[in-house]
Parts: structure tokens; C-alpha cells; sequence
């Protein structure tokens, strides 16, 4: 799937007449063109099968419903209006009416305000209500209203935007309804029954049914995607509203979507938010461990040239200089396979794993080194915000004769200047294309550093055809590996 397609599910913006008065017109006709008979005519997939212990979907949703809120938020934008601007042109570009100015005639800022729609839950009876962090990414005011109609306004006391996850606290709230109960998401099957209530499009307490379409989902939405995939109809407006099971449980939470498919939406597993939700109550914000490392998938010739019985685990490209990996004894090249028992079987799950861990706390990282398994203990640094690198490396100067190992990678190389050789040419359909291109830095073949031509000659020329030659590379900032099969 392509991840350019996966949105977020962007608070509705309010648009002024989106709902036009003609359609309670058509829901009228529609209504009255029902033969009576018709209305007591059971649907064959109304109402799914009901489990054990489980309610059916009219009672399960009367349950649930008033523990879920809409949640409009107002923010305000400053545009500088200038001479010769009409005063004829009263609105934005969301169809809220701009306000006011600062006074200063025809020149001076114009504060139009822009609002949007979201959902969410309560999570207790003090007032916390969970929803998505881009609903109320920058928001001046948030209002959440109830399912009784009742409003408060609400302040965010924590944010997770690596999990795109936020708490509000309703000011002044009393006599809430029963808040939600937090289910297990780890214990989902595929094909499981889900409803989805929330606040599409402004239509509050819209209840939708459908099943667990796939777990463990990576769409690139989030830091540590690990989506629920659902049928159950989700829309903008949805954001931030809880998935339930069939017992009433709230198993996700509604966050994207994708608007090229139909019946293709996304929820963050509750899971993830109980392991979040105690740091955001205390102290606004999430803490998490990191090692220190830089690491790529393991596909199949990756697998094939570490010695891996098949493509699992996720490899070390690059380890930080002075980070806790390296501290510990990580290196370069390593294959992780668990922490702490717990397996990693493809390289996403490694960031989600390490992430559920304190800073401070000591874990113990199984890798694969040179084909044999080795135990390194790790005491994880503190996760830090990405910052963007000072140096910019240019391209590489050299020159000199094609080395006879690089045409059987079906590649033209010169030395480079701190070490390695640089990628001049790549030829196409040859074994090189596609994995290797002008400007990257081969460091290494088959795990022994190479400082001129030379080396990559001699090394290539040494792997048997074949058999794949393992390549760390480095293009850009990034060091990588590549397994290329000779011919």
C-alpha cells in the first residue's frame, strides 16, 4: 500500500451550509417510501452473532454512547490586511467569518478563526477525556460536549504526538456518565466484530459497525505504528473516537483512513495507550528508552547473506557514537532478534518495543553476530526529538581506473576521501541496479572495511557466483546494508 495514500483523519473543518436543508427533504421521502411490512423485515447482517456474555449492538451501543464526546476546537489565525483589501470579503478559507482587526483603518492583522470537529472519551469520572493530538494541535479553545448536550471547556494536560495521542481535563465538569472500560487489543482476532462511535462529519453519536481486518498495521502515520485495521465506517470527525468490542471495551482508537480505499480505516490499540496514559496524567508527556542505533529491514538476500534461516530481526546499519548501544557493546551489522524475550520479527517492532521501556531502565538485547547469538546488556538514554544535522556532506572527488570487481557488481568506482569507494555509475539491469546508485559510499564488503578500489576488486572477485556479497553503505547521512547476488 502505498503510504503516500494512508491520511491522518483530519478534525472535520466546520464549513459554513455543508449540510444543506434539502437533505432532511430526501431523508423524509426516503422514510416515507417504507412499506410497513418492510420495517420488520430483519437485515442478514444486521446484527452479528452474539458472543457469550455479550450484548447485542442496539444494547451495547445505549451502554457506551454517553461516555463518548464531540470535540470542536477554535483556532486562531492572524492574516495582515492591507490597503485597497475590501471590507466586502468577510470570510476565510473555512467559511468562518473573519473577526474584527486592531483598529488601525483599512491596514493592520484581520483574526479569523477556524474551527474543527473530533471525538473522544471519557476515560473517569474526573473529567480526562482521551482523543487523537492532531485534533487539537494547535488549538486556542477546545470545547467537548456530551451526549446529553451538555459543553465544557477542557484543557490538554497531556500530549503524545509520536503516538498521536492527547488527554484533556473538562473544567468544572460534575455528574459525568460512566466513563469507558479499556479492553485488551493484544487480545483482537481477525475477523472479530468492532463498532465505531463518534462524531463524523458533526453528526454526533453516529454508531458503525464492522470487523478486525488486520492487525499490526504500518501506514507511517505515526513513530510506532501498530494499527488496527477495520472495515467499520470511520470518517473525518471520527478522529480521536474509541473502537469497542463486542463486550463494550473500548480495543482502539480511530485515527486514519484511507481515502483512496472504501471501508479501510485505522485504530491506535488501546494497549499503547494504557502504556502512556499513567506518564500523561502525571506529568504531560511520554518518556521513553532508546538504544541508539540506526537499523533497516532484513529482507531475504539480507537474510541469505547474514547466515539468517529466514528474514527476521532488525539489523544495525549504524550505531551511535557514545549512545547507550554503543556503550553496551552494540556494533554495526548486528542482527536484533528479542528484547527482553520479546521477539522482534520485523524491524518496526523494535522502536515499539524498546519505546514501551523508562529511560534509565536496563534491558537485555539478543543479536546475531557473525552467525552466532549473542546477550548485550543495554541502559536506555532518554529518547530525544530528531534534530537536523549541521554538516552537510557533498559529493565525493576521485578518479583513477575502474577496479575489475566493480564490473560484476555492475558498477564504475573511484576512492573516496575519508575511506571506502564512491559509486560513480550504475549500469542498468546489472546486479547492482536498484540497490545501489551514483554518490553511495561502500564501506564494506562482507563485513571487512575496504579504504581504496582495490579492495572492493578483490573482494568481489572472491564471492563465488551466486552467493550474495554483503555491502555497508553509506548514502547521505545514512548507512545502510545491501545484499546484492552476483551474477
Amino acid at each position: 500500500m502505498d503510504r503516500t495514500a494512508i491520511l491522518p483523519l483530519a478534525p472535520l473543518v466546520v464549513l459554513a451550509g455543508v449540510l444543506a436543508a434539502g437533505c432532511s427533504n430526501h431523508v423524509a421521502q426516503a422514510a416515507g417510501n417504507v412499506a410497513p411490512a418492510d420495517l420488520n423485515t430483519a437485515a442478514p447482517f444486521a446484527t452479528p452473532p452474539v458472543l457469550a456474555g455479550t450484548a447485542d449492538i442496539a444494547t451495547l451501543a445505549g451502554k457506551v454512547k454517553s461516555a463518548v464526546v464531540n470535540i470542536t476546537t477554535t483556532h486562531e489565525m492572524h492574516r495582515t490586511r492591507f490597503s485597497g483589501t475590501p471590507d466586502g470579503f468577510p470570510f476565510n478559507f473555512f467559511g468562518q467569518r473573519g473577526q474584527g482587526g486592531n483598529g488601525g483603518g483599512d491596514d493592520g492583522d484581520q483574526v479569523m478563526k477556524q474551527q474543527a470537529l473530533g471525538s473522544g472519551f471519557l476515560i473517569d469520572k474526573q473529567g480526562h477525556v482521551v482523543t487523537n493530538a492532531h485534533v487539537i494541535d494547535d488549538a486556542d479553545q477546545v470545547k467537548v460536549k456530551l451526549s446529553d448536550e451538555r459543553e465544557y471547556t477542557a484543557k490538554v494536560v497531556g500530549k503524545d504526538t509520536r503516538m498521536d495521542l492527547a488527554l484533556l481535563q473538562l473544567d468544572n465538569a460534575k455528574d459525568l456518565p460512566d466513563p469507558v472500560s479499556l479492553g485488551s487489543s493484544d487480545a483482537l482476532r481477525l475477523g472479530e466484530y468492532v463498532v465505531a462511535i463518534g462524531n463524523p462529519f458533526g453528526l454526533g453519536g453516529t454508531v458503525t459497525m464492522g470487523i478486525v481486518s488486520a492487525k499490526g498495521r504500518t501506514i507511517g502515520a505515526t513513530a510506532y505504528d501498530d494499527f488496527i485495521q477495520t472495515d467499520a465506517s470511520i470518517n473525518p470527525g471520527n478522529s480521536g473516537g474509541p473502537l469497542f468490542n463486542l463486550r463494550g471495551q473500548v480495543v482502539g482508537i480511530n485515527t486514519a483512513i484511507n481515502p483512496n480505499g472504501k471501508g479501510i480505516g485505522f485504530a491506535i490499540p488501546v494497549d499503547e495507550l494504557k502504556d502512556v496514559l499513567p506518564q500523561l496524567l502525571v506529568t504531560g508527556h511520554v518518556a521513553r528508552g532508546r538504544l541508539g542505533v540506526l537499523i533497516q529491514p532484513v529482507d531475504a538476500p539480507l537474510a541469505k547473506a547474514l547466515g539468517l534461516d529466514r528474514p527476521r530481526g532488525a539489523l544495525i546499519g549504524e550505531v551511535e557514537s557514545e549512545g547507550p548501544g554503543a556503550k553496551a557493546g552494540l556494533q554495526a551489522g548486528d542482527v536484533i532478534v528479542a528484547v527482553d524475550d520479546v521477539a522482534v520479527a520485523h524491524s518496526q517492532d523494535l522502536p515499539r518495543i524498546v519505546a514501551r521501556h523508562t529511560p534509565g531502565t536496563r534491558v537485555s538485547v539478543k543479536v546475531l553476530r557473525s552467525g552466532h547469538e549473542q546477550t548485550v546488556n543495554v541502559t536506555l538514554d532518554a529518547l530525544k526529538d530528531e534534530k537536523a544535522k549541521a554538516d552537510n556532506e557533498g559529493g565525493f572527488e576521485g578518479s583513477g581506473p575502474d577496479a575489475p570487481g566493480s564490473h560484476r557488481l555492475g558498477v564504475q568506482v573511484s576512492d573516496a576521501p575519508n575511506g571506502g569507494v564512491v559509486v560513480q555509475r550504475v549500469a542498468n539491469d546489472s546486479p547492482a541496479d536498484g540497490e545501489l546508485k551514483p554518490g553511495d559510499v561502500i564501506l564494506e564488503v562482507n563485513h571487512s572495511p575496504i579504504a581504496h578500489a582495490a579492495d572492493l576488486a578483490a573482494k568481489v572477485t572472491a564471492t563465488h557466483k551466486g552467493e550474495p556479497v554483503l555491502l555497508k553503505v553509506r548514502r547521505d547521512d545514512r548507512v545502510r546494508f545491501v545484499a546484492i547476488e552476483l551474477d
